[in-house]
């Protein structure tokens, strides 16, 4: 079966969590702040604090941010859950908001339109791994005074107008997760050039705790931290921040490999009456974390029987991103939402396999067999 996914590992990983193993110094420490830096440094942040999920430093930020009980947060529908999940957590209110269908990301105008008093903050998710209209964002930001959270789970290496995703919004959050470009396993990451957000969030992953592991550990006389607020347990480990540095030295030829699978895919399918391809708008640069096409609305064969005759022959594939407001714990919470575009996303995306070690002839055999089936 050609898979949808698959990471890109090497003994490198192996050897370098197996000194963290024999160390003995397994939770929160040197390796996992060195993955900090280097994330900070590849995106162009100031300042990089690592976690355990997308998920948790999404509620970090929202908590770090004030968001609060009575508090709206606009967010696309067109997300993995954790995206509104992370806001519930909060005791804020999700309000989903529209996609733009060619870029699958959160429609600025559409946002414009669900702004009330209680609106706080909005999260932008660069979806499957195309970035969001960053410019209209923090414009609305400004105007509005709303925070602008960077949902960059998928986009580790994308670009906005020759910056890097991860730089473009006050807090941006990443995730590790084996679908993405690189992994710890699991795990997730911050990034801001705020200073004291920073500081705030590095407390708030531990506990609360005003010293890290770290400086506890390098410190030269006995230092006790204090706990000043309320924190969470929330680290990534040592052992993931192994995986994570070693992961970081293959990105650019990771990155390099899809985008050059990627744009074979959008060449085969540019004149598909089937077949609808993600265009990237101008001045953006995907890494295609997910590549995922759209199938017209004319075709006469279904989506499930498309995805069951490419596994017929040996290939995986699957429905594209979820829309959360139709999922049943939403559903019932906001029973009379209509969200044509994304509805029209969700009802007719297909992934397919994408990853960077694939070969040649596995793409090739993907592109005629859905070729076939479509035609």
């Amino acid at each position: 079966m050609i898979p949808i996914t698959k990471p890109y590992t090497f003994p490198e990983e192996e050897k370098l969590v197996t000194r963290v193993l024999r160390s003995g110094w397994l939770t929160q420490g040197e390796q996992t702040a060195e993955f900090e830096k280097m994330v900070a440094k590849y995106v162009g942040a100031k300042y990089a604090v690592a976690c355990n999920s997308c998920t948790t430093a999404l509620f970090l930020c929202l908590k770090v941010l004030g968001i609060e009980a009575g508090d709206e947060v606009i967010v696309p529908s067109y997300t993995f859950i954790a995206t509104p999940n992370a806001v519930m957590q909060t005791g804020a209110r999700p309000v989903f908001a529209e996609i733009n269908l060619a870029t699958y990301n959160i429609d600025p105008e559409d946002i414009e339109k669900r702004i009330t008093k209680r609106t706080k903050a909005v999260i932008a998710v660069d979806q499957v791994g195309l970035p969001a209209d960053w410019s209209e964002l923090n414009r609305i930001g400004k105007k509005y005074g709303l925070k602008i959270v960077s949902d960059a789970a998928c986009a580790l290496g994308s670009t906005y107008h020759g910056r890097r995703v991860g730089g473009l919004a006050e807090l941006n959050c990443f995730s590790f997760h084996p679908r993405k470009l690189i992994t710890t396993g699991e795990g997730g990451m911050i990034t801001t050039d705020n200073q004291r957000l920073a500081r705030e969030l590095q407390t708030m992953v531990s506990h609360g705790a005003s010293l890290s592991e770290i400086s506890r550990h390098k410190a030269r006389h006995p230092v006790k931290e204090t706990y000043n607020r309320i924190g969470y347990n929330f680290r990534l480990s040592n052992v993931q921040g192994a995986m994570g540095v070693s992961q970081m030295k293959k990105l650019d030829w990771i990155l390099k490999q899809r985008v050059r699978l990627a744009e074979r895919y959008n060449r085969a399918f540019s004149r598909s009456v089937n077949i609808i391809a993600p265009v990237p708008a101008a001045g953006v640069e995907p890494n295609y974390q997910t590549y995922m096409v759209r199938l017209s609305p004319a075709i006469k064969i279904s989506r499930e029987k498309i995805i069951a005759r490419l596994a017929a022959a040996g290939i995986a594939s699957r429905p594209g991103i979820m829309a959360c407001h139709l999922e049943p714990v939403y559903r019932k919470i906001y029973p009379k939402i209509n969200l044509p575009n994304t509805e029209s996303a969700y009802r007719t995306g297909l992934i397919l396999p994408l990853y960077a070690e694939m070969k040649i002839t596995d793409q090739d055999k993907v592109i005629k067999t859905l070729q076939d089936i479509t035609r």
